[in-house]
């Protein structure tokens, strides 16, 4: 089974749908003319083999990177570009334990 993400006009993910391994090579027509769904559809991948992430709600789409990009949990957060993923300014600890991204404090607290 291959994945498609749906894309809006500012490049933002809407859906991700799965679609029959017999159709996966015209995905896009499949979902947008066969299903009658209209829009636009970029293929993505569960084990992030191809664009980088795997698509979700709240990611973008970003055509010269050719990559999806999760959403951007601070300000300060730098995109790596050999992943397309947001790194904080603060490393996440290295004690083995469980934690979050506190947006008010900026920092990692315990989960």
């Amino acid at each position: 089974m291959a994945h498609f993400a749906e894309i809006d006009d500012g490049s933002r993910v809407l859906r991700v749908l799965v679609v029959p391994d017999d159709q996966e090579h015209r995905g896009q027509d499949y979902l947008a003319l066969d299903l009658g769904l209209g829009g636009r559809w970029v293929r993505t991948s569960y084990n992030a083999s191809i664009r980088y992430n795997f698509a979700g709600n709240g990611y973008t789409y970003d055509p010269g990177r050719d990559a999806f990009v999760p959403p951007r949990l601070g300000e300060d957060w730098v995109l790596d570009e050999a992943t397309c993923r947001w790194d904080p300014p603060i490393p996440y600890p290295s004690d083995g334990g469980p934690y979050r991204w506190n947006k008010e404090d900026g920092g990692w607290i315990p989960a």
